[in-house]
């Protein structure tokens, strides 16, 4: 992330479920009521995955909430949100997804150096059981190495 990026919300989650194995960066097509709720930084990514349907990519579960001040010309808050990737990068992702078992899993939403709404989508596999218990083994030995460098000093 550059200093220019601003995050709106992240999903730290997917990190712990996920092997991520490539990393997509996409425009979302967005009313402007969103994008206001977007601003003050208000977007839920738990359970939300992309998908490809008829040769265009979706965010499905894409929490936003509704706008304050929107009144009647406010968004639902869970539809899905079409993403914008060159159709050559869409034909590449279909094709992992459906030969080799990925998903497409957004890891943030953040506004770019230009102010422009954008999702990180990540080609992931599932882990399994033993991965996610290995993972935590290793977070948790990096935590006791750094609290006995700490304790040194």
């Amino acid at each position: 992330m550059s200093a220019e990026e601003r995050r709106v919300a992240e999903n730290r989650r997917a990190r712990f479920d996920y092997e991520i194995i490539e990393r997509v960066e996409a425009g979302m097509v967005l009313y402007g009521t969103e994008v206001k709720s977007l601003r003050q930084g208000h977007a839920n990514l738990r359970d939300s995955h992309a998908l490809v349907r008829q040769g265009e990519c979706w965010l499905i579960n894409l929490h936003i909430p509704r706008y304050e001040q929107g009144n009647r010309w406010n968004h639902e808050p869970d539809r899905a949100r079409k993403l914008l990737l060159h159709r050559r990068e869409i034909k590449e992702l279909e094709a992992k997804v459906k030969q080799r078992g990925f998903t497409l899993v957004p890891l943030r939403v953040y506004f770019d150096a230009r102010g422009r709404a954008k999702v990180e989508l990540a080609l992931a596999r599932g882990k399994k059981l033993y991965d996610k218990r290995e993972s935590i083994a290793r977070r948790d030995a990096d935590r006791r190495i750094a609290r006995a460098v700490r304790g040194r000093r």
